[in-house]
């Protein structure tokens, strides 16, 4: 009786563990845009964001993506004081 209770709970910690072991990783955007001839000094992913910061005619910028959809959420300047 030990046995087969023991082969029992074997099964559901291997069902369990192939459960949560073969979740879809999360899907992230392919490609997102900034404007043209600007250089990007870094990207991160974040919280559901891709946060690219990148510098455009002289100013620093820092854009928010969607990480899913790849749209551009916000833009923000970023100034030395």
């Amino acid at each position: 009786m030990g046995i087969m209770l023991l082969g029992f709970m074997a099964i559901g910690v291997a069902v369990v563990y192939r459960l949560m072991r073969d979740a879809p990783p999360p899907t992230i955007a392919a490609s997102v845009s900034v404007p043209a001839g600007s250089e990007v000094v870094s990207a991160l992913s974040v919280d559901g964001t891709i946060q690219v910061t990148y510098i455009a005619g002289g100013a620093v910028m820092l854009a928010l993506f969607d990480a899913e959809t790849g749209e551009l959420r916000q833009t923000t300047a970023i100034s030395a004081q």
